[in-house]
């Protein structure tokens, strides 16, 4: 739901403050070879014990069945859809740290029942970064391992701040009752899941950070195993000062400090300061909605290139299929049902969406940046008069 975002900016509170539970890379020393993949996270398989879920009344859904239980725990107590995304996120901060947590960044749509509204809590550049950040002292690009591990792929997290604005707004539930599931599992613990141990198996320098072996790692440097119980009591005390305090907690004071520390007293050090941390504002931004034949789909504007590359990809598979009716999706069916994985799409509609996709993708990487600081032609990107000269 919240924060799978690129690696330039990974989560921070990564090491002794937190125990290491909310990023399996942040704070690493150094690599010395560049070993690490560029993907920010490998696959781990598809899960074959999957059912569809009806529901009546509400649903909460979330990469991990802890933090999808938390929201609907939420929901049960009359919260509504941001008290259910909160607790999820704390949650998900603890059960899943390699993907989302509230040292990172996040993009919120929400449709309230009367309108889409979005939420811009896009983690950001520390005001110490220039455009040399990640160039080597003879220009040349650092190697990705070089880069991110460390202090300074480091960026000022925002999704507290932008969950603190939602919930002003639409919160139903006081906010610190939102983190009890997370502080109860911190505490009494929680199993490790095949996601978080194929993570914590790919990663070759989680060894190197005391801190992160000593909560990862068996005493031989092994993963531990699926089904260990883990227990972060720091990161529920952490946890804890957030739901008496609010996000301040975070932002201001001793937790602040020690992550600026953190930050700036690493071998590969970044810039993060207090300032930066104090200055974070998050930002309620106009939906961007484009429309594919009955529906109108709305997403997140830029700074984010979600709702530009959505609007795209539709727009592209729609005006190909008014151009040719075998294009239309609808009439290319699975040719297999019965896998154990699931279905197995029909290669043309595999190759359709492929495509789209790499045109959406090429524009976001030449015209796709942060609004607040450069002009993103969204209007001439998902104009309709575009995608019929889209090429077969």
């Amino acid at each position: 739901m919240f924060s799978n975002f690129p690696p330039r900016h990974r989560q921070l509170l990564g090491l002794s403050l937190l125990a290491a539970a909310l990023s399996l890379g942040a704070c690493h020393n150094p690599p010395s070879s560049n070993a690490l993949p560029a993907a920010p996270e490998i696959a781990s398989g598809y899960r074959t014990d999957m059912q569809t879920r009806h529901a009546g009344k509400h649903m909460a859904a979330a990469a991990n069945p802890l933090a999808a239980e938390a929201g609907r725990e939420m929901l049960r107590k009359g919260g509504s859809a941001i008290d259910a995304a909160i607790a999820m996120q704390a949650v998900l901060t603890l059960v899943e740290p390699q993907s989302s947590g509230i040292g990172g960044g996040a993009m919120i749509v929400l449709w309230d029942g009367k309108a889409v509204r979005t939420y811009d809590g896009r983690e950001t550049a520390p005001a110490g970064a220039t455009e040399k950040l990640f160039l080597q002292a003879d220009g040349k690009p650092m190697a990705f391992p070089q880069a991110q591990i460390g202090g300074r792929s480091v960026g000022t997290p925002g999704v507290l701040r932008a969950l603190e604005m939602a919930h002003q707004k639409h919160g139903r539930l006081p906010w610190a009752q939102l983190f009890e599931p997370a502080i109860r599992l911190a505490e009494q613990g929680f199993a490790i899941s095949p996601r978080l141990h194929t993570m914590i198996s790919a990663d070759p320098f989680l060894a190197r950070s005391p801190d992160m072996a000593a909560y990862f790692l068996n005493a031989d440097g092994t993963p531990k195993a699926v089904g260990t119980l883990l227990k972060n009591p720091p990161l529920a005390a952490v946890l804890k000062r957030i739901a008496e305090e609010g996000p301040d907690a975070l932002y201001k004071g001793p937790v602040a400090a020690e992550i600026v520390a953190k930050v700036q007293g690493h071998a590969n050090p970044g810039s993060l300061s207090l300032n930066d941390l104090q200055g974070y504002r998050a930002k309620e931004r106009a939906p961007l909605c484009s429309d594919y034949k009955r529906w109108q789909v709305c997403g997140m504007p830029p700074p984010s290139s979600g709702g530009v590359a959505v609007a795209q990809i539709l727009g592209t598979l729609q005006a190909l299929e008014q151009r040719d009716p075998r294009y239309a999706l609808a009439n290319l069916k699975p040719q297999k049902t019965n896998l154990p994985a699931g279905l197995e799409p029909a290669p043309q509609a595999v190759h359709l969406i492929a495509e789209a996709e790499r045109l959406a993708y090429a524009d976001r990487g030449l015209y796709v940046a942060d609004s607040d600081f450069v002009p993103v032609p969204v209007a001439g990107l998902i104009a309709r008069t575009t995608w019929p000269s889209v090429p077969h």
